[in-house]
């Protein structure tokens, strides 16, 4: 599973709403190559699912996941914080064995 504190729904639903995105859309979360410890978080709005992504819901919001994104990504969860050291979707993630000063790339 991964899990999506109630301020990061807010805010996700904040920006469906910003961006003139579909109701309809979810959070895609994804796994790709990059950053400075090997791996990068990637957050992205879609509506078109494939037939063996995983779909989780929290707090009114979809997230849907790739297999492969999964296996780094299992049991994490995603916040949000808008405070004086810096805005942005924080992961804490629980398989990150190493991860960079600002939290944006790890490896596992």
């Amino acid at each position: 599973m991964i899990h999506l504190t109630e301020k990061a729904a807010a805010e996700v639903k904040r920006l469906i709403s910003s961006k003139n995105e579909k109701e309809e859309s979810f959070l895609r979360v994804q796994v790709v190559g990059g950053g400075c410890s090997g791996m990068s978080y990637k957050l992205d709005f879609d509506n078109a699912k494939n037939d063996n992504d995983k779909i989780f819901e929290h707090f009114g919001v979809k997230l849907v996941v790739d297999p492969k994104s999964y296996l780094y990504v299992m049991n994490t969860t995603i916040d949000f914080s808008d405070g004086l050291q810096g805005t942005g979707f924080n992961f804490i993630n629980p398989n990150a064995k190493k991860s960079c000063g600002c939290g944006s790339s790890f490896s596992a």
